[in-house]
């Protein structure tokens, strides 16, 4: 098992990803490119980086200073609730508009309102819950 975010979870996450169709695939179709980053709420730093090209994620692993399109925080409890439990997108509203996700940089309206990136955007929490935490 892994720590939450770690460079050993990130690369798990990839590999999940990239074997999921109905995220890598879909995102791929939209040509979607981005550098997301994940982290804990009152950070200044998030702790993982992960980078799209295409709908495939082609870099994972512990945040590299690089300069993300979305940067997501959370409480660590959250994350992994929705890990376990999964998050549908009733959840991930309310989690956004109770505080409990913050998007530091990204546009969570524009994503969710766009239903060729909000379904992938949701069954990516899903994904997590295929990586062991510790």
């Amino acid at each position: 098992m892994a720590e939450l975010f770690s460079d050993e979870w990130m690369k798990a996450l990839k590999d999940a990803w990239n074997a999921e169709p109905e995220v890598r695939d879909k995102l791929a179709e939209i040509g979607f490119s981005s550098v997301i980053a994940c982290g804990f709420k009152d950070e200044d730093q998030p702790r993982g980086i992960f980078k799209v090209v295409n709908g495939e994620c082609v870099e994972a692993g512990s945040y590299d200073g690089s300069d993300p399109d979305w940067d997501m925080r959370a409480k660590p409890e959250d994350w992994k609730k929705w890990a376990r439990d999964g998050v549908g997108m009733t959840g991930l509203g309310t989690a956004f508009a109770m505080g409990k996700l913050k998007f530091l940089k990204g546009d969570f309206k524009s994503m969710i309102k766009d239903p060729r990136m909000a379904g992938p955007f949701v069954k990516s929490f899903a994904l997590m819950g295929k990586v062991e935490t510790d």
